[in-house]
């Protein structure tokens, strides 16, 4: 399974659900994980590196990578189907390079928020990545939402992405996300992503 995380708007927690979703998947469903990182910002190889001197066994491995090098990691990566490769993507559209990353990816999870912005950005980049691969498989996830997020704008956002894929339940905004690790996830967040990722990954998890 091949599983990007993205969207064009920076700062929706693209990079955090990633980390999020290899410590759920190898630490709590013992599957093979490794993470690729192609953010600009390589956030999550700096928390891996960071980590790994404090902490013993790694439970995955984070590699940083550039859209360049993606072919060539694709082709060792996927030698075993029964292994989750999570990318963390660059967020741009303007690179033709993403186009053999979308290509290959079995699903996108796409972290987003209930401002206008957002919404262009996430609709934008979903419309693109359709385009270069119709049946790629579509998550929104709603992130670091606050509690004054107003609910017809909340259910016309909703109404208007479901067209292009199913949207989970939110993830409030909540300071313990500040603790995550590649090692870890704090325990109390557990009863908050869970459920999620169950929705995300059930397909795979049962039939990988």
């Amino acid at each position: 399974m091949i599983c990007l995380f993205g969207n064009q708007k920076g700062g929706v927690g693209k990079s955090t659900l990633t980390v999020l979703s290899g410590n759920y998947l190898s630490l709590d469903k013992s599957w093979p994980v490794t993470i690729i990182d192609m953010d600009y910002q390589q956030s999550i190889s700096q928390k891996f590196e960071k980590a790994k001197v404090l902490e013993n066994a790694e439970p995955y491995d984070v590699m940083p990578a550039s859209l360049e090098t993606y072919p060539m990691l694709h082709n060792v990566l996927t030698r075993n189907k029964k292994d989750a490769i999570l990318i963390d993507l660059p967020g741009k559209l303007d690179d033709d390079g993403l186009i053999p990353v979308f290509k290959s990816a079995d699903m996108v999870v796409c972290p987003f928020a209930y401002d206008e912005f957002t919404y262009e950005s996430t609709v934008l980049f979903t419309v693109v990545l359709k385009k270069v691969n119709p049946g790629i498989r579509v998550v929104f996830i709603p992130n670091r939402i606050k509690a004054n997020v107003k609910f017809e704008t909340m259910t016309e956002v909703n109404e208007q992405l479901s067209k292009f894929g199913t949207i989970t339940a939110i993830i409030p905004d909540r300071i313990d996300f500040q603790r995550i690790t590649t090692f870890n996830t704090p325990v109390s967040l557990y009863p908050v992503i869970s459920p999620i990722f169950e929705q995300v990954f059930a397909k795979h998890l049962w039939n990988p």
